[in-house]
């Protein structure tokens, strides 16, 4: 459907777009608004031929959008949303349309026209119009309404068929285009059937017709100006690149892994590994560890089970890292001069061995 449009054509501008040249003979010129949003119930500039006379001489009439058919009760207010369209496919079977299509087809002449995509609760609107801004000529039918007071009203519908396969995604009906000079010329020839014009009456289909995302805030009548054609970026973001797209839609594709990415080893970690035992090794060589002679062990207490869990510690870990322990001595327990046989010696840890405890630790927590 169309029920949105930009019209801000000039007078001369309207029988150009036809392909006829100006000026033209005028009829309610005075009426027409200019407006980037127009609605039904507005002015807009249609050209037709006259009637009244014999001659093919085409005039420029501006009309109101959204047919009044003749036959509506002059006291009745007219409602102008209620036939702003008709569908081009069964128009030949609507007593409204039917009795125009010998002798009232006319051209409706636009700049663009609006259609809402929805999302949802949400719709965005999008401006229709050709690449190198040239008008679009619409096919349509007019009539005309005598109101109570005897006031000639001349009305419009614009014909729509299916959508095109590039707007398909958009709306599933569009206006029917008069893209060349032959069709516009065989549909307001009222000596040409209209059976013979069903060929004019399909979706247009050529790439010059592009379209863009505008603000939602045109959907109000009252919104109007340029502000209502501003190409809107959706989103507030440009579109990624093909390969940013398409890199994110594969990384997104492959399963999440639960284990850690292999990491290559440095150049201090290749110099360690040469002289690292491995775990068998580390194993035989914590065996054959025996204390020095002056070391006390006699009342080992917590100490020595602390020092077992220490070489039960490394001993596990070496499947993960190997450590060279040739150079580190263990902790010595020194004897008290004052204590009794049957006292508790407690062992005092030297200096060099404590580094190397805290060394060791220091190496494991970074791991």
């Amino acid at each position: 459907m169309c029920g949105r449009a930009r019209c801000t054509l000039r007078p001369e501008d309207v029988p150009a777009a036809c392909g006829f040249n100006p000026p033209l003979q005028t009829h309610n010129g005075e009426r027409f608004r200019s407006s980037y949003n127009i609605s039904p119930g507005s002015y807009m500039p249609v050209i037709r031929h006259l009637q009244e006379e014999s001659s093919k001489s085409p005039v420029v009439h501006y009309m109101k959008w959204g047919l009044v058919p003749s036959f509506t009760k002059k006291a009745e207010e007219p409602d102008h949303f209620r036939m702003f369209n008709a569908r081009s496919e069964s128009v030949h079977e609507k007593a409204s349309f039917r009795k125009l299509l010998p002798r009232s087809r006319c051209l409706a002449v636009v700049e663009g026209f609006y259609e809402w995509k929805k999302d949802g609760p949400k719709k965005q609107p999008y401006y229709i119009h050709f690449d190198d801004g040239r008008p679009l000529v619409f096919a349509a039918l007019f009539d005309c309404w005598t109101n109570s007071e005897g006031e000639a009203l001349y009305t419009f519908t614009i014909l729509t068929t299916c959508s095109s396969k590039a707007l398909s995604w958009l709306h599933d009906r569009m206006p029917v285009i008069l893209g060349d000079q032959q069709a516009i010329d065989n549909w307001l020839n009222v000596d040409q059937p209209y059976e013979s014009l069903r060929a004019v009456m399909q979706p247009y289909e050529h790439q010059d017709l592009v379209w863009y995302p505008v603000t939602p805030a045109m959907g109000k009548t009252s919104y109007d100006g340029p502000e209502c054609i501003k190409q809107l970026k959706v989103g507030g973001e440009p579109r990624n690149s093909l390969v940013q797209l398409f890199g994110k839609h594969k990384d997104s594709a492959r399963p999440h892994s639960t284990k850690q990415a292999k990491r290559e080893p440095s150049a201090e970690e290749e110099d360690m590994e040469g002289s690292m035992m491995d775990e068998k090794e580390l194993k035989e060589f914590l065996a054959g560890v025996k204390p020095e002679e002056d070391v006390d062990l006699s009342n080992t207490g917590k100490e020595e089970v602390d020092m077992e869990k220490e070489s039960k510690f490394v001993a596990t870990t070496a499947a993960g890292i190997s450590l060279d322990l040739k150079g580190t001595k263990m902790p010595k327990k020194r004897k008290s001069p004052e204590a009794s046989p049957k006292a508790s010696t407690k062992a005092t840890t030297p200096a060099s061995a404590k580094e190397g405890q805290r060394s060791l630790l220091a190496f494991f927590g970074k791991q």
